[in-house]
């Protein structure tokens, strides 16, 4: 199964370790850390301010679409 993230990128369900908010992204010392620490790796596929992080086994995504609307897909 994949995921639409964003623009026209899907990722493999089985590849994703998470899916976080904007909002935790914002409020978690330790999350704004590994945020800054891979900020330049990540694909921000957001035209504008992203609403959620993607995390893949191989690549980190800033969505368009919120945490809510992306899991709900999963499902």
């Amino acid at each position: 199964m994949y995921l639409h993230v964003g623009e026209d990128v899907m990722v493999r369900a089985d590849e994703i370790i998470a899916i976080i908010d904007k909002g935790s992204v914002n409020q978690s010392v330790i999350m704004q850390e590994f945020f800054q620490s891979k900020k330049k790796g990540m694909i921000n596929l957001s035209k504008g301010k992203f609403k959620s992080l993607v995390i893949t086994d191989h690549q980190h995504y800033l969505s368009p679409l919120s945490s809510s609307t992306l899991l709900k897909r999963l499902n």
